[in-house]
């Protein structure tokens, strides 16, 4: 795989058990990038490792004044050194690929499970871990997986030269094979202190985050209630709080890495120290001894990849697991009975809507308002009726659509028969050409959905702080999630996007909520003449809407409660009234008690 073959046709299926198991999935994913950087990486090493020999024979042959050796060494030290640059030339391009690669594969797999659950992904996960997940923890761990074939190229040079130093130098060979495990080794019992500090830096950074994220959200806000300073003070102390961390993590960093320093100059004063006495005592030649300690000197560079495996693995392990946590999230409890959705095929065009857990039916081509007094229990229905529940076990039996379940639906085909628009939609940024490019049957235009929804205001205020030179208020920008525009021009939009897909059934929670009576009243008519014929589900308790319903479900308690035209339930059902109207207790008691009053009163002018 390269660069340039990305995006994956297909990420694959992860093993997202456990961090170690979706690390190691993700390595095997990758064995012929590894392979190739371990090639590479060997050539590299190999040529690192035959200097300080080289350098030992060009010592003996100056003392022994034999030119022909001398060219003979002149001549492998160029070799050498064409190795070494090519092989790390080459190391670094096919490493750097299996970084990119293992990245780009686990932001897929993210992308599509993010899809796959909806907004029901942020009611399982917080939205700031899936975003730290997607970018931070996504480095992490690519950067794992192509330090593996580096550290296993390190791994073979560090080896050769201990060998071969036995072969060579055996006195001293001895102390270099006693020595270097031990400096590879030594920071190993700091790394899980120094992994649970980063850990709470991240964390502690992830909510400093979070709070700025919302202090800009809401600065519009703050500002009207003089709330900025108040604001600034807790992320002031927040950053301060990770500050503290940082350096708390950084210090046990440092001793690591003060570690990995002071060991091998003491192994190298060790070995020349030793080399010296032996020279002295004519039991090893000049030569040999240069060549000892240019080899134990190499052995510095390999050995730092020792200690990048070790941090690589340290900080990807809690990012992988992550990773794995949000991978491992499934739809529904269907999604893991892959023979029955498999089983199961698209309904065909003209079924009606039924939630079995409610008794809700939707008819087919009909509008339907459903109407219930708990907002999560209109929010949940919202889910429910799109195929994707927070709770399997706790929202019941699947959403049947035509009699098809569709939890047993595949992802693609749910998407296009049952469109749900929460009562939080969000705009991504972009201009309206790029906001209206969504799968859609191509049967309703952006110009036909913006005039539904209301949104002529909404184009000329787009087009007015446009730059100069744009004419079409369809080329005009958006800003991050449309933050420039109001609660209501971005609700708007978002129906009007809504209405472009023109699913089979559209699913809306309260599209109209913070729009005006009257241009709620012309979104309504516009929802009614655009989705004729088209199956369409509003949860809202507005009478505007509401009127313009060919039916209207009221909700009790979870099951449907009574059922008719908005103008037949106001008048039999005191319950719909109550919650349409928004009568408190007290009318609703004196609305019960005046009839009977009257009829007292009339009794007593009778017998007058």
């Amino acid at each position: 795989m390269q660069i340039s073959d990305l995006p994956y046709r297909d990420p694959g299926v992860p093993d997202a058990r456990s961090g170690p198991r979706f690390l190691l999935w993700l390595g095997r994913g990758q064995l012929g990038g590894q392979a190739k950087s371990l090639c590479w990486g060997l050539l590299h090493f190999s040529g690192v490792v035959g200097l300080p020999y080289t350098l030992g024979m060009g010592v003996d042959a100056v003392i022994d004044r034999d030119s022909t050796r001398l060219l003979l060494v002149g001549g492998l030290l160029a070799l050498l050194g064409v190795a070494i640059s090519v092989g790390d030339a080459m190391l670094h391009r096919t490493a750097v690929t299996n970084w990119i690669t293992a990245a780009a594969r686990v932001q897929q797999l993210l992308a599509r499970k993010t899809a796959e659950l909806g907004s029901a992904l942020t009611r399982r996960v917080a939205a700031g871990e899936v975003v730290a997940v997607s970018t931070g923890d996504v480095e992490k761990i690519g950067w794992f997986v192509e330090a593996v074939s580096r550290f296993l190229a390190a791994l073979f040079a560090v080896v050769l030269v201990c060998v071969g130093l036995l072969f060579y130098a055996p006195e001293l060979g001895v102390v270099v094979g006693i020595g270097v495990p031990v400096v590879a080794l030594a920071a190993l019992p700091l790394l899980p202190r120094a992994t649970q500090r980063a850990d709470v830096q991240r964390e502690k950074a992830g909510k400093a985050t979070e709070l700025a994220s919302d202090t800009v959200a809401g600065l519009r806000v703050l500002r009207g209630i003089g709330g900025e300073e108040l604001f600034l003070g807790r992320y002031r102390e927040a950053s301060q709080e990770v500050r503290k961390a940082a350096v708390r993590s950084a210090r046990m960093w440092a001793l690591i890495s003060a570690i990995q320093v002071l060991l091998p100059g003491a192994l190298m004063i060790t070995v020349v120290w030793y080399g010296a006495g032996l020279v002295a005592d004519g039991r090893i030649a000049v030569g040999e001894l240069v060549a000892v300690f240019s080899a134990v000197a190499t052995l510095l560079y390999p050995l730092r990849h020792f200690e990048e495996i070790a941090m690589a693995y340290s900080f990807s392990r809690p990012s992988a697991k992550r990773a794995a946590r949000v991978l491992s999230l499934t739809r529904t409890d269907a999604a893991e009975r892959p023979a029955a959705a498999a089983a199961a095929q698209a309904p065909a065009p003209g079924g009606d809507l039924y939630d079995p857990e409610t008794g809700l039916l939707a008819a087919a081509g009909r509008f339907t308002a459903v109407v219930c007094g708990d907002p999560d229990l209109a929010g949940r229905l919202a889910e429910r009726l799109g195929g994707h529940p927070v709770d399997t076990a706790a929202d019941g039996p699947s959403v049947l659509l035509g009699a098809v379940a569709l939890d047993e639906l595949e992802l693609d085909a749910a998407r296009t028969l049952v469109l749900v628009q929460d009562k939080d939609p969000v705009l991504l940024s972009g201009t309206l050409h790029e906001l209206f490019a969504v799968p859609s049957s191509g049967a309703v235009k952006a110009g036909a959905a913006l005039a539904a929804a209301q949104c002529g205001d909404v184009l000329d205020a787009l087009l007015q702080s446009a730059p100069d030179g744009v004419q079409d208020p369809m080329d005009a920008r958006i800003t991050e999630r449309g933050r420039s525009l109001s609660g209501g021009q971005r609700q708007r939009l978002a129906l009007a996007r809504s209405l472009v897909t023109d699913p089979e059934v559209l699913v809306l929670d309260e599209p109209t909520s913070a729009v005006d009576s009257h241009t709620e009243a012309r979104i309504a008519d516009g929802i009614a003449a655009l989705r004729a014929g088209r199956t369409t589900v509003v949860l809202a308790s507005s009478p505007l809407l509401l009127d313009r319903a060919d039916r209207v479900v009221l909700l009790h308690e979870g099951t449907v409660a009574a059922a008719g035209t908005h103008r037949e339930l106001l008048h039999r059902e005191p319950l719909y009234r109550a919650v349409v109207t928004r009568e408190t207790e007290d009318e609703r008691r004196l609305a019960r008690a005046e009839p009977a009053q009257l009829e007292a009163l009339t009794g007593i002018e009778e017998s007058a």
